[in-house]
């Protein structure tokens, strides 16, 4: 798989090409969850891991845009490996919001040069891992949860809380150093190949120069960091929604059954199209709000260190609108996708019911109702 190109319509090809080979096995690795190793070696030998890398340090120098497209076309197939896709790039590009020159330099040119794949163990709210002073630099002692793409990892982003001062310590450790244990025991009902599970820090050393030491607070871009998992989680679910009505699609002008008497196809049955069409108004609407999320943060991402705070609560506001609304389209439309297939459409071979599943876990990142809470306090309030 080459890349004869580096058009965005080149990078979606290979994205496609890609997640076909996802599609073959999706259901059988679904049902036995663990690690993906093929498909992210897969992803690795596409070259897909540097789209966002400038060119300059030897990747793709592509945009935001390239990098949820892609994510949406993998959720359509499997929504666990666009979740680690999409992680990737928010884990990578900590360096770059919250480190120095040097650290974005090297840590660019390295994914490139290396095909790293990123993975986290991040969780803020997670505050059971501590970084303790030393005169070479810091020690890890611990353990973080919901460690997603921890397993088969090469770097982690990790967040504790520094002894010292108790406030927020993040620094980049490569997953295979001396005392990290990843704990490879997720075992969720959906998103199951996201290896989101556990990691031990027993005695790790940390650098100097691995420690992000600029934070959030930094600038407003440095607070593009805070929401990004948002951003492109409501990709995720919007490809969820699509994969799902694809195959529910296919699946009722096969082999479904008509519910009238006149109607002799699954197809030409009213009440059937009915379902169909409300789907499409809901996906539609879900598209054009993520969308506009796309649009504004690329902006935001090319004017840098210039972000103002109004613009970066303009992104806010829409990527917290268009969570609400995918959380709650999504998982209608994953759950009403039996009511036009049928009730022989549940057999398990058939596994339909793990769009559900995978977007009722994914949705519960941060839950909807603290979102829409928070939309309503800041328009309250502006």
């Amino acid at each position: 798989m080459t890349v004869q190109t580096l058009s965005p319509k080149s990078i979606l090809e290979i994205a496609e090409e890609v997640a076909q080979k996802f599609s073959e096995n999706a259901v059988e690795r679904d049902i036995k969850g663990g690690n993906p190793k093929a498909e992210r070696d897969l992803i690795r030998k596409s070259g897909l891991l540097k789209v966002l890398i400038p060119s300059g340090f030897g990747g793709w120098g592509g945009t935001w845009t390239d990098v949820v497209q892609i994510v949406r076309i993998f959720a359509k197939y499997d929504s666990s490996l666009a979740h680690v896709y999409g992680y990737h790039f928010v884990n990578l590009i900590t360096a770059h919001l919250w480190g120095n020159s040097e650290q974005q330099e090297y840590y660019y040119r390295e994914t490139a040069k290396n095909n790293w794949f990123w993975g986290n163990a991040f969780n803020p709210v997670d505050i059971k891992l501590s970084a303790r002073k030393t005169k070479d630099g810091y020690v890890l002692n611990g353990v973080k949860t919901f460690c997603t793409g921890s397993v088969d990892s090469d770097n982690l982003i990790v967040s504790a809380i520094n002894k010292e001062d108790g406030n927020l310590f993040v620094a980049i450790v490569p997953t295979n150093r001396r005392g990290v244990t990843v704990n490879q025991d997720w075992d969720n009902f959906g998103q199951r190949l996201t290896d989101s599970g556990s990691v031990t820090f027993t005695n790790v050393e940390v650098k100097e120069e691995e420690i992000l030491r600029d934070g959030f607070k930094t600038s407003e871009f440095a607070k593009l960091r805070l929401h990004i998992s948002h951003f492109i989680l409501n990709h995720l679910f919007l490809g969820i929604m699509e994969g799902a009505f694809e195959e529910a699609k296919k699946y009722t002008s096969t082999k479904t059954r008509p519910r009238l008497p006149h109607a002799k196809t699954a197809i030409d049955d009213p009440s059937i199209q009915v379902h169909y069409g409300e789907f499409y108004v809901q996906i539609e609407a879900a598209r054009l709000l993520v969308e506009k999320t796309d649009v504004i943060f690329q902006q935001l991402w090319d004017k840098g260190e210039n972000v103002l705070e109004g613009e970066r609560k303009e992104l806010d506001y829409a990527v917290y609108a268009a969570k609400a609304f995918t959380t709650k389209a999504g998982l209608e439309i994953t759950s009403r996708i039996f009511e036009v297939m049928g009730s022989r459409s549940t057999t398990t071979k058939n596994s339909f019911d793990r769009y559900w599943r995978n977007i009722r876990t994914m949705t519960l990142h941060v839950p909807v109702d603290t979102v829409i809470c928070n939309l309503g306090n800041w328009i309250l309030h502006e």
